[in-house]
């Protein structure tokens, strides 16, 4: 018998899972897409601008102080003609999960996005110095990592109150929070909403291991997930005041093999486009 508080039932996790809002159908079909080159500039920019919400948001970015040229940008195509086609679908993805889950009592949705957000930017800009080919897949698992915290929070919401208070009042990290109120925690959680969602293998493990990955030689995409969500606390993106840096798998770090210089290029390169993304994204 579970000695949690307010234990979550298996039948109640999986009507949680059944009553999740939908996501936008383009999210859908470029999560999909990762890792295949299937689908042109053209022809994305012809699915985002079926969502108007979405073009705002993408339109805004293109068009910020970080990004914007000089000129207006008017149309999706030409945003991508600024940003890159790689920016604008992670941009797209963010924007969609963001805008189809509503604000609940007692949790903090900007300080929620804001981590995502920087912690998939620097994810990108890891697998980048690395020369890795998934800074795609890196960027979506990075910023889905704590999507569990939000399905939680919006589905159960008067536990996770306590949940809340319970992290703050025991000085704790959010699972273990988690686990004590209602006997599981976002990790878990999370990966069962990936695959829901029917989001590839490595996508659905990157987000139910962050806080686990494997202890391998091998940088996985579960590794770099791991990395970029500690980096992305110690670096404060989120403005908690409460945020604290969880313990990072040492053979994961030392898989990544990155010397100070490469640190500093990783850190710079996030910190540069956080608040132009946050800003188009959240506001």
């Amino acid at each position: 018998m579970s000695t949690a508080l307010h234990p979550i039932s298996h039948d109640e996790l999986l009507a949680a899972l059944r009553d999740l809002p939908p996501l936008p159908s383009v999210v859908l079909e470029l999560v999909e897409s990762l890792g295949r080159e299937e689908l042109s500039a053209t022809q994305f920019a012809r699915k985002i601008s079926q969502d108007q919400a979405l073009v705002a948001k993408t339109l805004r970015l293109a068009n910020s102080s970080f990004y914007g040229r000089g000129r207006q940008v008017g149309s999706v195509a030409e945003a991508i003609g600024v940003l890159g086609l790689r920016t604008v679908r992670g941009v797209v993805t963010a924007a969609g999960l963001a805008g189809s889950f509503r604000r609940c009592p007692g949790f903090e949705h900007d300080v929620f996005w804001r981590h995502s957000i920087g912690s998939a930017l620097c994810a990108q800009a890891l697998a980048a110095e690395l020369r890795r080919d998934d800074a795609d897949q890196a960027f979506t698992a990075a910023l889905l990592h704590d999507i569990g915290r939000l399905v939680l929070a919006s589905t159960f919401a008067p536990a996770y109150v306590e949940v809340e208070q319970w992290r703050l009042g025991q000085d704790c990290p959010a699972g273990e929070a988690e686990r004590a109120v209602l006997g599981l925690d976002h990790a878990e959680v999370g990966g069962l909403v990936a695959r829901h969602w029917n989001f590839a293998p490595a996508i659905v493990a990157a987000i139910r291991e962050h806080h686990a990955p494997p202890a391998t030689a091998e940088l996985t995409l579960t590794g770099i997930a791991h990395v970029a969500d500690a980096i992305a606390h110690a670096l404060g993106f989120a403005g908690d005041a409460d945020e604290a840096v969880p313990a990072l798998v040492l053979p994961v770090w030392t898989a990544c093999g990155l010397d100070d210089a490469a640190c500093m290029r990783v850190f710079a390169h996030t910190e540069a486009q956080f608040e132009a993304v946050c800003e188009a994204l959240l506001h």
